[in-house]
């Protein structure tokens, strides 16, 4: 492995707590019981006036793969005027860690939900991205009180045992963490395939290494745990989702390879009226990064409605 002053991604990663520095965050640690130990990023209350209004708060929720910096840099950015914003890393990923054998995406939700609790955010709107929109819903639905508007972006959440098969087969793999756990340059490769409509044909092996390196290389086995453990995929296809009590924002890459479009349109009927979909065009898996300007807008006329 390259030192860290050769690595693009050490740097990079530099330049991202930069980002989320400037917009008024700082990064904790909080423990929300004797086991589990939460990092996060939220308003830095030596940049608050004193007598400021506050702002509604919402919580971001990250997907399976880096940390949250490296997934809502542009949204952190975007609504950080607008919004108190909590930007955690879920429990495995970054600076999150807990003794806890639980493995489950109800697990983190009510990690999630303890987090808040102990920083004191009585009401908040929360928007999950992919493996983040698991959790997102299971928040909305086991705190409805609290839970305001809900965000779910590129998210399966009625993903069903024949869309998981359907998934290998796009992917030509036979296990998912093949998928969401890679390992090798060509593992990597195939998930930038399905997750991003962007090309990089010409990007070198060394690159994709230093990824692998820096983003992927800590806790396996507990992530590995975490796939197996999303009860929403389990074999048994009776889980029902059922509608929320919150009005229910669903965004969606129109080439979305991970969770096709089809997903978002069923999980719209399923999630009931007060469900609404809004599709990016020319976006994969993660549109939030793929075309954050109209990600941005279809959330902010959403939240602000």
């Amino acid at each position: 492995m390259a030192p860290s002053f050769l690595s693009f991604v050490s740097l990079y990663g530099i330049y991202l707590r930069r980002c989320l520095t400037a917009s008024g965050l700082s990064s904790k640690s909080i423990d929300i019981d004797n086991d589990t130990t939460i990092h996060l990023w939220s308003p830095n209350p030596d940049q608050t006036p004193p007598h400021h209004q506050q702002k509604p708060a919402l919580l971001l929720l990250h997907g399976f793969g880096p940390s949250a910096i490296w997934q809502w840099r542009r949204q952190v950015q975007f609504f950080a005027s607008s919004f108190d914003l909590y930007v955690p890393d879920m429990v495995f990923f970054g600076g999150s860690t807990t003794r806890s054998k639980e493995r489950s995406e109800v697990f983190q939700a009510v990690s999630m939900a303890k987090l808040m609790e102990k920083l004191g955010v009585k009401k908040y709107h929360v928007m999950g991205t992919s493996y983040g929109g698991f959790v997102a819903y299971h928040m909305a639905k086991l705190w409805p009180d609290t839970v305001e508007k809900v965000v779910i972006a590129s998210s399966g959440v009625n993903m069903r045992k024949a869309d998981n098969t359907a998934l290998l087969e796009r992917a030509k793999v036979e296990n998912i963490e093949e998928i969401m756990l890679p390992e090798t340059a060509t593992q990597i490769r195939t998930l930038s395939r399905l997750a991003v409509s962007w090309r990089f044909n010409m990007v070198p092996d060394f690159f994709w290494n230093d990824i692998l390196n820096q983003l992927y290389s800590e806790n396996r086995q507990q992530k590995m745990e975490l796939l197996k453990g999303i009860t929403l995929a389990v074999a048994d296809d009776s889980f029902k989702i059922t509608p929320l009590q919150q009005d229910v924002l669903i965004v969606w890459g129109d080439r979305d390879q991970i969770f096709p479009l089809r997903m978002a349109h069923e999980l719209k009927e399923l999630l009931g009226k007060k469900a609404k979909l809004e599709i990016i065009e020319k976006a994969s898996h993660v549109p939030q990064i793929e075309d954050s300007a109209q990600f941005n807008k279809i959330v902010q006329n959403f939240l602000s409605g």
